[in-house]
């Protein structure tokens, strides 16, 4: 069984550490290991298409949940299941629908106790 070369990446994580969803890439780029210089090179001077991809989405989970100020299972709860691109985040914020009130609240309560216990940890011997 030979071993992958350790310098290069599935499609999947290197769209994961360029913050892109991966359906929304080029052929190109979803079929073909990508080495840490291409990586890199990505990062440092991006293609028109990572450009694009990156103002106008389709957007991952992750970043949509991020816009919004909600948690990724709050954007499950609220019913949104699919990446969204900049337009529908912008919709969605716009329109600032009740289930998106209610993820927002419970999303900054969370955050709320997660410091609460930072601090309470932070002041143990």
């Amino acid at each position: 069984m030979s071993r992958p070369n350790a310098q290069s990446m599935k499609p999947a994580t290197a769209a994961k550490k360029l913050d892109v969803y991966l359906p929304a890439t080029p052929a190109e780029f979803r079929e073909n290991p990508i080495t840490r210089d291409e990586l890199a090179a990505l990062q440092a001077d991006p293609p028109q298409w990572l450009q694009q991809l990156r103002k106008n989405g389709p957007h991952p989970k992750n970043l949509v949940a991020a816009k919004l100020g909600v948690s990724i299972s709050g954007l499950t709860r609220g019913g949104v299941t699919e990446a969204l691109t900049t337009e529908q985040i912008d919709a969605l914020l716009e329109e600032n629908p009740d289930w998106l009130v209610a993820e927002r609240a419970t999303y900054l309560n969370v955050l709320a106790e997660q410091r609460r216990l930072k601090a309470l940890a932070a002041l143990k011997p």
